[in-house]
């Protein structure tokens, strides 16, 4: 007994490890892909894409296509934080990373102000948005997805996510400090697509390593919750009408999910048993 309660508690602190490092990296990768957006803004965006106007002025353009990312982040974190109470953590943070990866992939491949006009800032603020709905559920739902699996340590755990951050900085700095070595004219024509273009390939990284995680175990759960309630919830109205619908979850596994209770109203009936807190 002792033996096996040893190799369980092994195994459960083997997974705990696998989700952080996997949350840490992809979060990193997502900090690389958002921040490289600053530095080309400092450095290029004003040139490309709003060469008509004062170079101060058009600097301040480029910073503020730099603040849309910023906008969208909190509508990004309660959209996938929603969709990931009812979908699954794992399925949500795949698909923001894809958001991510393809919103700067595409930015890394934009035409500028000079081939397309006006339509090159559109463009680039729609681009800026996606990266920023990326980042806020990339954020939130990694440090949920931890915390879900880390069980009484889920505060610690779950802080380790932070650590990509800075890889993500030191990063995005480093590869347009290199970039800028080129000459001028070059830098200017392609090296700047350069980091957006890399982001790709560091994106696939991403997607190997988190397509190999477990669903959370609470995620799991509410999933079985769910699936409970909807098939009590039919076959009661089919026998005897829907008076009985709100009745016939009783015997539902409970739903523990940490976000769940923000948004219960789009998930299962709060009047069910299954939303009496553990």
């Amino acid at each position: 007994m002792t033996a096996a309660s040893g190799v369980s508690t092994a195994a459960e602190k083997s997974t705990t490890a696998h989700v952080v490092w996997a949350a840490a990296l992809g979060t990193a990768i997502e900090w690389y892909d958002f921040l490289i957006y600053g530095t080309a803004a400092a450095l290029v965006l004003n040139k490309l894409f709003f060469p008509s106007f004062d170079p101060m002025v058009g600097t301040l353009a480029a910073f503020s296509t730099y603040a849309v990312g910023f906008v969208a982040r909190p509508i990004g974190g309660a959209i996938i934080g929603h969709y990931g109470d009812r979908l699954g953590r794992k399925k949500m943070l795949v698909a923001t990373m894809f958001a991510m990866g393809l919103g700067t992939f595409l930015i890394g491949c934009l035409p500028t102000y000079s081939q397309i006009g006006v339509w090159a800032p559109i463009f680039l603020v729609i681009l800026r948005f996606v990266q920023g709905i990326g980042l806020g559920g990339e954020w939130s739902g990694a440090v949920v997805m931890v915390a879900e699996h880390a069980g009484n340590r889920r505060g610690f755990y779950g802080s380790l996510v932070q650590i990509g951050f800075p890889v993500g900085v030191a990063a995005s700095t480093g590869i347009f400090g290199l970039m800028t070595q080129l000459p001028e004219a070059d830098f200017l024509s392609w090296g700047w697509r350069v980091p957006f273009l890399i982001s790709i390939l560091l994106v696939g990284v991403g997607f190997i390593v988190r397509l190999k995680l477990a669903e959370t175990p609470t995620s799991r759960r509410c999933s079985s919750a769910r699936r409970c309630w909807r098939s009590r919830c039919w076959k009661s109205c089919a026998a005897t009408g829907a008076a009985s619908c709100w009745r016939s979850a009783s015997g539902c596994p409970k739903s523990g999910s940490l976000i769940s209770s923000l948004f219960s109203p789009w998930s299962m009936p709060r009047r069910s048993s299954a939303f009496r807190g553990r």
